[in-house]
């Protein structure tokens, strides 16, 4: 019987000291990052390129992008599959896609809707390039913002919110 008392205690000490000192041992914390780009843009250090958004009045992240050379302004939508334009921001692309080209039906905050599915030969943030991006055309009463989705986030090296703003790295 007193063996196991014995053996309970270091236990139960083992139990407090091991965490602490394991924590201690821990690598030394790594040295503090080379500051963010304060504008969109900016090259980060090494090779990669970083665009750093901050939430509007309204906590959206809004960008403005380059598609296919033609300005065109996006809300950053991790939820949405795909990149989302309305019908409008289409045609100054030069994208008329035809009523029977809306074959895929998309839920949205407002509801389901026909799309017609698009790819979009160059789209830029900054200096983040993605090239041959999927993308969905909407009817404009369907959509109020152009939607930057996973179809252009999902190919870059990262995207996370970080300090209250979006940072979106190639």
């Amino acid at each position: 019987m007193r063996s196991v008392v014995i053996f309970a205690a270091l236990a139960l000490a083992a139990g407090f000291l091991v965490p602490r000192y394991a924590s201690e041992m821990r690598a030394p914390p790594k040295p503090a990052a080379a500051a963010r780009p304060a504008a969109p843009g900016v090259a980060a250090a090494g090779n990669s390129r970083s665009v750093v958004v901050p939430p509007d009045a309204r906590g959206h992240f809004l960008v403005d992008a380059r598609v296919d050379g033609r300005r065109i302004n996006f809300m950053v939508d991790t939820g949405a599959s795909v990149i989302a334009l309305t019908e409008s921001d289409a045609a100054r692309l030069g994208v008329h896609p035809a009523q029977r080209d809306f074959v895929a039906a998309v839920k949205t905050a407002n509801g389901a809707v026909r799309a017609a599915p698009i790819r979009l030969d160059l789209v830029e943030v900054g200096d983040l390039v993605v090239r041959d991006v999927a993308a969905v055309v909407l009817p404009d009463e369907a959509l109020s913002d152009n939607l930057l989705g996973l179809s252009f986030l999902s190919r870059l090296r990262r995207f996370e919110y970080s300090g209250g703003e979006l940072v979106l790295e190639q």
